[in-house]
């Protein structure tokens, strides 16, 4: 990144040659084999760009808010009211653990810790406020609510140092950050690091830099926005598709952006992008069930 964050502004960053998405999200890269995942949650499809460049997808028949890769083969992924995983092999897929949610509610973004803690949250099919949950799946299958009363759970990161939590509840129009306890998982209160949005403009998902900046994917705003970490606005990453999802690190030196992002406004609604961030990002971690 330049030495000053603040003159960071990339503008319209590279389609990428992949199918659109209904509603894109949670792309994560697999920096061991140089792999990226992300889904399209109301079709139900995992897809994976190999390093090659070859690009496949799963029909896991429920939408599919979260996928990441799991330490002991396969994936797992957060979809329906629980925690599934896939055999890419077969495409057969079992649930791992249920998370039960109310009625009328499906699970979103999630990502996992260090440790390979898999933590994702729900919202209610209509978006209604306040009946989403935060949940932490555990090595040992065990799921735990983290919090309830969520709007639209949404983005999830980590600081370099593992010490904070980042999360974002998209109706509350903030990005939170709690203090983090990586050995445990522990968690201390939320509190607000920047407030974004208003109206059917909100926070959706994020990724975290090296720097300890903070991406956020802007849904109704057409960009990416990165907060230092100090919650200053630093950057902006401007698409053509207003309904931008999220965001994740990769590439061989983790110093590109890829961007998932909706069908809607916009002539590339609903593709993937790609673009140099100007800083490298945090390898994303696999979950260890």
């Amino acid at each position: 990144m330049t030495d000053h964050a603040a003159d960071l502004i990339i503008l319209e960053p590279a389609e990428m040659a992949l199918p659109h998405a209904e509603l894109g999200e949670g792309p994560h890269w697999d920096a061991a084999t140089q792999t990226l995942y992300w889904v399209d949650i109301p079709a139900g499809r995992i897809h994976r760009r190999d390093a090659d460049g070859a690009h496949m997808s799963w029909d896991v028949g429920l939408p599919v808010g979260a996928v990441v890769p799991r330490e002991t083969g396969g994936l797992c992924f957060a979809a329906g009211n629980g925690f599934y995983v896939l055999d890419p092999e077969t495409g057969a897929a079992q649930e791992l653990a249920a998370a039960p949610g109310l009625p009328g509610t499906r699970m979103n973004d999630g990502a996992c810790d260090r440790a390979g803690r898999f933590y994702a949250g729900s919202m209610d099919n209509d978006e209604a406020p306040g009946r989403g949950t935060f949940y932490r799946l555990d090595p040992d299958r065990n799921v735990t609510e983290v919090f309830a009363g969520v709007g639209i759970s949404n983005g999830v990161g980590w600081s370099p140092d593992d010490r904070l939590m980042y999360y974002i509840d998209s109706l509350a129009y903030r990005v939170d950050v709690l203090d983090y306890d990586p050995q445990t998982g522990q968690m201390g209160e939320r509190r607000p690091f920047a407030r974004l949005g208003s109206g059917g403009t909100v926070p959706d998902g994020l990724a975290v830099d090296a720097e300890g900046g903070v991406w956020v994917a802007v849904w109704g705003g057409g960009v990416i926005q990165r907060y230092d970490a100090d919650g200053g606005l630093s950057g902006v990453v401007r698409l053509p598709a207003a309904f931008v999802t999220s965001c994740a690190f990769g590439g061989p030196e983790l110093d590109q952006l890829f961007i998932t992002t909706a069908a809607g406004p916009g002539r590339s609604a609903g593709a993937l992008f790609t673009c140099p961030a100007g800083v490298k990002g945090i390898p994303a971690h696999r979950y260890r069930g």
